[in-house]
């Protein structure tokens, strides 16, 4: 299996592992004031860029 595919399937299976985290952890912000599940939900959209990048980074190496 090439680079490419071993990084799309970790990509994909970790991103869906990571979706259902936050909203599993969302749960408990529900219940909060606004603004702190805003800065939740602020942070949790950009935190999964980071290691997206570094995968994409390594897939695309020859």
């Amino acid at each position: 299996m090439s680079r490419g595919k071993v990084a799309l399937l970790i990509g994909v299976v970790g991103f869906i592992a990571y979706i259902a985290i936050v909203v599993a952890l969302g749960d408990f912000f529900v219940r909060q004031h606004w603004a702190i599940q805003a800065v939740y939900y602020i942070v949790t959209g950009f935190v999964w860029v980071f290691p997206a990048i570094r995968l994409i980074r390594w897939g695309a190496r020859a």
